[in-house]
C-alpha cells in the first residue's frame, strides 16, 4: 500500500507575525516557515505504518511556491520515500487544495491519505472533508488512534463527547489530531539522504483544475494590545471589577 501525505508550509508558530500596513496579508520577509504541525503528525503516522509492514511507500505532496520544497525535504528527511510539489504562487484555500489533491490521488495507486486535520495559519479544518467528498471516499477525521486491517481502517476519533471508534473501508482519508503520536526529529543522515530522494515537480495549471479560491480575505488586523493587569485588595474588589469594569459577570 502507498500512502499519500499532504504537507503544507506554514509560518513558524513561535514567530511574531506582523500584518502589512494595508491589511492585505502578513509580512513574509525573513519569516521562518515550517511543516504544519498536524501534517508532521500525519507523516509520522504514515512512517509508523510502513515500519509495521502495513505500507510499502510514503509519498508527501505540497502545494505552493518553489521554496515549499524545503518542507517536503524535511518530511523526506523524517523518512518519507519521495515527494511531489505542485507549484503555484497564488493563494490556495481549502477548496483549491482539495481539487489539487484529488488529481494527485487519481494519478497514483494510493491506498490511504493521511493529513493534518487543519493548518495553523488558516485553521479552516475543511480540506480532508472536501477531498473525501470529491473522491467519494470514506473519511475518519480527528484521529487519535489508527489501525489498518485487511481492506479496512479502524480509527479512534476525538469528538465533543469523548472518543468514538469507527471502521471504514480503504482507500480512505484520515485526518490527524494532536494525540495520535509524537513526530520524530529528522536526523542529520536523513537530511543528507533527503536531498537525493525523488521529487516530482508539477505546475498547477497542468492539472486542469479550477484554481479560483472560494475564500477572499477582505482585511487583516493585528489583535489589540492587551491592557496591563492590576492587583486588587480583596475578593470583593475582584468581583466588583469583573462586574462593573470587565462586565464578564
Amino acid at each position: 500500500m502507498k500512502i499519500l501525505v499532504p504537507v503544507k508550509r506554514v509560518p513558524d508558530y513561535e514567530a511574531k507575525i506582523k500584518v502589512n500596513a494595508d491589511g492585505t496579508g502578513i509580512q513574509t520577509a525573513d519569516i521562518k516557515w515550517i511543516v504544519n504541525p498536524f501534517d508532521e503528525i500525519a507523516v509520522e503516522e504514515a512512517l509508523k505504518l510502513k515500519e509495521a509492514g502495513k505500507a510499502t511507500e510514503v509519498i508527501v505532496v505540497g502545494i505552493g511556491p518553489d521554496d515549499s520544497v524545503q518542507q517536503l525535504r524535511y518530511a523526506m528527511a523524517m523518512g518519507a520515500d519521495s515527494g511531489i510539489i505542485v507549484k503555484t504562487d497564488q493563494g490556495v484555500d481549502s477548496d483549491v487544495a482539495s481539487r489539487v489533491l484529488a488529481e494527485i490521488f487519481k494519478k497514483g495507486d494510493y491506498g490511504l491519505i493521511i493529513m493534518g486535520k487543519q493548518s495553523i495559519d488558516s485553521d479552516a479544518n475543511q480540506t480532508a472533508q472536501l477531498l473525501a467528498a470529491r473522491l467519494g471516499l470514506a473519511q475518519a477525521c480527528f484521529a487519535s488512534k489508527l489501525e489498518l486491517g485487511d481492506g479496512t481502517a479502524t480509527v479512534t476519533r476525538e469528538v465533543d463527547g469523548g472518543l468514538e471508534t469507527i471502521t471504514v473501508p480503504t482507500p480512505c482519508i484520515v485526518s490527524t489530531d494532536l494525540r495520535l503520536n509524537e513526530p520524530r526529529y529528522a536526523p542529520l543522515p536523513g537530511i543528507m539522504k533527503a536531498k537525493k530522494k525523488p521529487l516530482e515537480e508539477i505546475a498547477i495549471a497542468d492539472l486542469g483544475v479550477d484554481t479560483t479560491p472560494k475564500i477572499k480575505v477582505l482585511r487583516m488586523t493585528p489583535p489589540p494590545t492587551r491592557a496591563a493587569g492590576r492587583k486588587v485588595e480583596s475578593v470583593e474588589a475582584l468581583v466588583k471589577a469583573l462586574k462593573d469594569e470587565a462586565k464578564v459577570i
